[in-house]
């Protein structure tokens, strides 16, 4: 999975549909979500067991991490080796939440260049990435809250333009991954089946974190320009 997917969604919509009850936070929306940047997530709020939609930032500093400015900060954990990785296991085994997005980006290696597309639900809900979520403390009493998105081989239908893909959580595997149920969360570490996802090809804008809006959504047609 390439590092961008589109975040719009209102703090509203995305309370009622994941069952959230903490006060809503401030969204500022992007068709072009970035590392580094804020996104909402969903996680289980560790004192009363509720689901919070909370802004989080995109690369994960893991709790241990002794020098920010060095730190990997990883986007994103293969589903194969989280649940051994040192940088990944402890977020994996108590910390996952969901991220929204009602779409999402990859690239395809072509002779003239990468092409972009835009991946979605077929049946027009968001997407949700399975996540892991970590706080680190400075030693100046500094809070820093992260995470990252979680990929996995890509299903035929994606296959032909990335290997990779995210972990897509369904609705009814959500009680699972955010711990309200029991179970062994590595179940849902699969492909997407091959009826849920559509894609289309989008201009080449997407490729510049400076640009954002609707428009980067939007069918590439043989009239448009692909130049930046």
């Amino acid at each position: 999975m390439c590092g961008r997917y589109a975040s719009f969604l209102p703090a509203e919509f995305i309370a009622r549909l994941f069952a959230t009850v903490n006060p809503l936070p401030n969204l500022a929306p992007t068709w072009n979500m970035a590392p580094t940047m804020d996104a909402p997530v969903v996680r289980l709020c560790r004192e009363s067991g509720e689901r919070h939609l909370d802004v989080l930032k995109w690369g994960l500093v893991p709790y241990f991490t002794k020098d920010l400015q060095k730190a990997r900060k990883p986007i994103n954990a293969r589903a194969e080796t989280i649940a051994k990785s040192g940088m990944f296991r402890a977020a994996f085994a108590e910390r996952r939440c969901l991220v929204p997005a009602p779409a999402y980006y990859e690239w395809r290696d072509d002779p003239d260049g990468k092409t972009p597309f835009a991946v979605a639900r077929i049946d027009g809900d968001p997407v949700a990435f399975g996540g892991i979520w970590e706080t680190w403390h400075s030693p100046g009493g500094e809070i820093l809250q992260t995470f990252a998105t979680i990929t996995t081989d890509a299903n035929k239908q994606l296959v032909g333009i990335q290997d990779r893909m995210p972990v897509i959580i369904e609705r009814e595997n959500w009680p699972l991954w955010l711990g309200e149920a029991d179970g062994d969360p590595s179940i849902v570490l699969r492909p997407a089946p091959e009826n849920v996802l559509r894609a289309w090809p989008v201009g080449k804008r997407v490729g510049n974190v400076k640009n954002d809006g609707p428009g980067l959504l939007e069918p590439l047609t043989p009239a448009e320009p692909t130049l930046l």
